[in-house]
């Protein structure tokens, strides 16, 4: 089957990840169902654009933001470009498609004083699961690394001596990443809880759940929830955010764009920009302030 070709492609080639491939097979297999529900066509693999625009507007509808529909026909768009590279057609029907108008979201980082509080001021447990949650919330707001690469740290990647972390990102892509000395002493803390456990069941990860298995993302959701909401009132406050914090908080310290770049491992500097915001407005409040124009 042609979708199964494109999964091992995308998987195999283009190093998707597991959760990335399993959801571009979902969008297609939801326009192929739609296709066949609405006008009995069961291959989409040579479809007129119109049809395309039928979905669009039946996902709109059906109360689907913008940047959902986006998402889905960049799904849509990359299965017929691959279609394309085999020569299994001549031309893609999505070709001169233009993505839908979508707001820029502006996501609102953790503010120095949450970061102080949650770090200094809470108690956590003097057991595994503190010295962990600790941690974790350290790494995320000092790394500024995705949540999945936190889950998939390994010991391996740990160098205390030279103090830096090897951390493997999307698409396999390698970073290295300075660790803080508070860090260091984080780690050392919290491998002697983890050399308690009764049961190791992942050793090669470093990151773990009380019964020995490696973490997973609603468990780092809520050690994010937990903490944050005894010192924060935002609404959103997850893995994510605390990535967002860390590059704003870089910014606004004087870090350069290109070395914030570098620590996030985005591919473009335009993936770092979106991280200027708060940045600007921080540089707006210190212009104000020191410019002798500025208090009048």
């Amino acid at each position: 089957m042609t979708l199964d070709k494109f999964i091992s492609y995308i998987s195999l080639e283009k190093n998707y990840s597991l959760h990335t491939a399993n959801a571009y097979r979902s969008d297609i297999e939801a326009f192929r169902s739609f296709c066949v529900s609405e006008f009995d066509i069961r291959e989409i693999e040579e479809i007129p654009y119109s049809l395309i625009r039928s979905w669009v507007v039946a996902l709109s509808e059906g109360g689907l933001s913008n940047r959902s529909i986006n998402r889905k026909l960049a799904s849509l768009k990359a299965y017929y470009r691959f279609l394309q590279k085999i020569g299994e057609i001549a031309s893609s029907p999505l070709a001169k498609h233009k993505a839908l108008k979508t707001s820029k979201k502006i996501e609102i980082p953790f503010s120095e004083t949450e970061m102080e509080s949650v770090l200094s001021k809470i108690s956590y447990a003097d057991n595994f699961e503190g010295k962990r949650d600790k941690l974790i919330i350290h790494v995320l707001y000092t790394t500024g690394m995705r949540r999945a690469e936190l889950i998939n740290l390994k010991l391996v990647d740990l160098d205390f001596e030279r103090q830096i972390i090897k951390v493997l990102g999307k698409r396999n892509k390698e970073r290295i990443i300075p660790m803080l000395t508070e860090t260091s002493q984080y780690f050392s803390s919290y491998e002697e809880e983890r050399a308690r456990l009764e049961e190791i069941n992942d050793d090669q990860f470093v990151f773990l759940s009380k019964s020995g298995n490696k973490i997973y993302e609603t468990l780092v959701y809520r050690i994010i929830n937990k903490y944050f909401r005894e010192v924060s009132s935002k609404v959103k406050q997850s893995p994510h955010i605390l990535r967002h914090t860390f590059a704003t908080h870089l910014l606004n310290k004087g870090a350069d764009l290109n070395s914030v770049k570098e620590l996030l491992g985005h591919s473009s500097l335009a993936s770092t920009q979106v991280y200027t915001h708060n940045s600007i407005t921080e540089l707006k409040k210190v212009h104000a302030k020191a410019h002798p124009r500025g208090s009048e």
